[in-house]
């Protein structure tokens, strides 16, 4: 599982998170690491085997992108062709062709370039909540950790009260810069080996969703027309695959989803999914903050990688 691929001169570099983000370079030597000890396969190939109609090979990798980041297609797609490596990116049905990405990467983006201070945003925060005295905010650090906890405390608000609380900070959140994919970047990715899956309509995490309908039907009515869009007459097949954003789920929304027509669900729970009888329908996946694979002199560590890899029991989610 990975989100963000950027390079150094890119300017959204500046501003991104960095522990979702894997340097170029860092990615494409990632990328060789997993073609030399797996067999990368398609989201296809897991659909027929899924079907019965075939079988996956030993060590069968699967190579997943959230959210429909516009850098993945600048940065991670071309170092996937080089490969010849296939992938599936999970998009956010009401983020594509949005210039900003979500609020709690605009705070982080914000921080990062001294627009934000922590101790702003943790004044505004017991402003919001100074009725009920309920939330306690953390003592404040100007450091990312001090924000996380902050972005931890928001996320939990009422939607009404996260947004009184986030609009005096609208200007400072804008950078002015374009982070998400629109639907041409859709049809490139396609294009490239790259299938597209849902993460969700609006990124709420489902567990906290007012309207579970709207975020799995309505996220792929909103994919279709995206896709429409991009390419005119273009008659799309509905989304067959979707990860839950936050990895947030339970079983009974896991089953909602399967009723709506979703084939394959992916968690963020880090676990090797069984595969000889052939994939289930609930699967897990490994994903890896950027120090996992870098050393503090920012060299790529395979040693690393394949420790944190190689370890992972295997269990089946469903």
């Amino acid at each position: 599982m990975f989100h963000r691929t950027l390079s150094a001169d890119d300017p959204r570099w500046a501003t991104c998170d960095p522990d979702y983000t894997l340097p170029r370079e860092v990615f494409a030597q990632v990328i060789g690491f997993v073609h030399r000890h797996y067999n990368v396969v398609s989201v296809e190939q897991v659909l027929d085997a899924r079907a019965g109609h075939s079988r996956l090979p030993p060590r069968a990798l699967l190579l997943t992108f959230d959210d429909g980041w516009a850098d993945n297609v600048d940065h991670a797609l071309p170092e996937l062709q080089r490969a010849g490596l296939p992938g599936l990116m999970f998009v956010v049905a009401d983020a594509v062709g949005r210039r900003q990405p979500f609020w709690q990467e605009q705070l982080i983006a914000a921080w990062r370039r001294g627009a934000l201070r922590v101790a702003e945003l943790a004044s505004a925060l017991e402003s919001i909540d100074g009725a009920g005295g309920s939330v306690r905010t953390p003592a404040g650090n100007e450091d990312l950790a001090s924000l996380r906890k902050l972005i931890a405390l928001i996320e939990d608000l009422p939607r009404d009260d996260r947004s009184r609380l986030l609009a005096p900070f609208a200007a400072a959140m804008d950078d002015g810069l374009r982070h998400m994919v629109d639907a041409h970047e859709l049809e490139r990715l396609r294009a490239g080996g790259v299938a597209l899956g849902l993460h969700g309509k609006t990124h709420v995490p489902m567990t906290q969703a007012e309207d579970l309908d709207v975020e799995l039907d309505g996220a792929r009515a909103s994919l279709a027309a995206s896709l429409q869009a991009g390419t005119p007459g273009d008659s799309e097949k509905p989304a067959r695959t979707m990860s839950f954003p936050h990895g947030a789920f339970d079983m009974d929304i896991a089953a909602r989803a399967r009723q709506a027509g979703y084939e394959l669900l992916f968690t963020s729970v880090p676990v090797l999914n069984p595969t000889r009888q052939g994939p289930g329908w609930l699967l897990g996946r490994t994903g890896f903050e950027t120090d996992t694979v870098v050393d503090r002199h920012r060299r790529f560590r395979r040693d690393w990688l394949a420790w944190y890899l190689f370890r992972r029991p295997t269990r089946s989610l469903a």
